[in-house]
């Protein structure tokens, strides 16, 4: 296709999208000066976008003296776990609905997606009274299930839209393959949905790295606490470590910003390809 944008229009367009990226990654730019950054220079009257003297004294003391590793590794165990529940179960429900002949399938997607539409702040309530009967205090699994329950409404739908643009002509030709049903989702329609799955497992991911609130309410101690928690404990009554804070967002933030990264084409694509049924 021949581009017919005038040089004004080109120019508009470079200026908009360098305005996007400087709003958005400015205080990302900005967290990782700050970690690099003494402490006596964030508190000073004109702070600088660049460090000096450079320092990795923040980095240190957030593993060292706060131990930011064991943090990382309560949030990776719960977040890979979510996310492979998410995709798990959700794959399953958004091909039964798409593909079999299930009535009312509409009416059971807005039940689903009504899950998500209750804040967190009223169910929290609820939810730790039934953790604590339960013995799932200061556990994974009271925090995977929580958070199970609130990717999965997304998953489904993002999975379902994505099922419904496959042809159902592969279906037939499967069946007369001797295709079992079970066999036409594994076999077939999953490893045709990868940018989609890639799509609502680092959304899944995501969601499950940065919630604060259920892992704040469910654990009390560090050996269950994710990372979001483990951060706002770097705080005291009389002092904040902004540079600990700015070193331990870095460490955390760097491994999200490579997987987007690396899977913006999956991301794209199966964001987009499910809104369109072809």
């Amino acid at each position: 296709m021949n581009d017919t944008r005038s040089p004004p229009q080109t120019f508009l367009i470079y200026l908009g999208a360098v305005l996007i990226l400087v709003w958005s990654g400015g205080p990302f730019i900005w967290q990782f000066s700050t970690s690099f950054q003494l402490d006596k220079a964030l508190t000073s009257g004109s702070p600088s976008l660049i460090p000096h003297p450079f320092t990795l004294e923040h980095y240190y003391n957030a593993f060292v003296e706060k131990q930011l590793h064991r943090y990382v590794w309560n949030s990776l165990v719960v977040s890979l776990a979510t996310t492979f529940l998410c995709l798990f179960v959700g794959s399953l429900a958004a091909f039964a609905l798409s593909r079999l002949n299930i009535k009312g399938r509409f009416g059971i997607l807005m039940v689903i997606l009504s899950v998500s539409m209750f804040p967190q702040i009223a169910l929290v309530g609820p939810l730790y009274l039934v953790a604590t009967n339960l013995g799932l205090l200061d556990t994974y699994t009271a925090l995977i299930i929580t958070y199970l329950a609130l990717g999965l409404p997304l998953v489904t739908w993002v999975l379902f839209g994505y099922f419904e643009t496959l042809p159902r002509e592969i279906d037939e030709a499967a069946r007369m393959d001797g295709v079992s049903v079970p066999g036409l989702l594994w076999r077939i329609i999953l490893p045709m949905s990868l940018p989609s799955l890639v799509t609502t497992g680092l959304l899944a991911f995501i969601t499950a790295w940065n919630e604060f609130l259920f892992a704040l309410a469910f654990t009390s101690n560090i050996d269950r606490q994710t990372i979001p928690v483990g951060i706002a404990n770097f705080t005291n009554l009389y002092y904040v470590p902004w540079g600990d804070i700015a070193a331990a967002s870095a460490v955390v933030t760097v491994p999200l910003i490579l997987l987007v990264l690396f899977f913006q084409r999956h991301i794209i694509e199966g964001l987009t390809q499910g809104g369109v049924k072809e």
